[in-house]
């Protein structure tokens, strides 16, 4: 199966040897759409339905999950340590937590895992 960046070029030359007229505007339009999508797709790849993939680095446990999301110093860890009795690092500055820590808790016969999630920040993403 080629790339994404193959499928790009393969699209760019077809389009560059492509007349540009009434009767292949649809052709080229189709070609643009693509072109678009396939971009998109490598700016942002699209996540599956589940599966394998970006994801927490935790295994699931349990019969149920619940992720502590905040920002920073809100006290996620703090909580998770309080209700789970596990160790989460605990400090005066930013950012403590810097991957997932996991924790358990039974609640009426059910078995709950607990994330603590590291602090969500605006335009983390950029």
């Amino acid at each position: 199966m080629s790339t994404i960046l193959e499928k790009i070029a393969a699209i760019e030359a077809e389009m560059a040897r492509t007349q540009k007229n009434k009767a292949t505007a649809g052709h080229l339009g189709l070609l643009k759409a693509r072109l678009a999508k396939l971009r998109r797709e490598l700016i942002t790849p699209k996540g599956g339905g589940g599966g394998t993939g970006e994801g927490f680095d935790v295994a699931k446990t349990g019969d149920a999950r619940v992720g502590f999301v905040g920002f920073p110093s809100v006290g996620k860890s703090t909580l998770l340590s309080n209700l789970a009795g596990v160790y989460s690092e605990v400090a005066a500055y930013e950012f403590t937590t810097l991957t997932t820590v996991p924790g358990c808790i039974k609640y009426k016969g059910a078995k709950i895992q607990l994330l603590d999630l590291p602090g969500i920040i605006e335009g983390a993403k950029d």
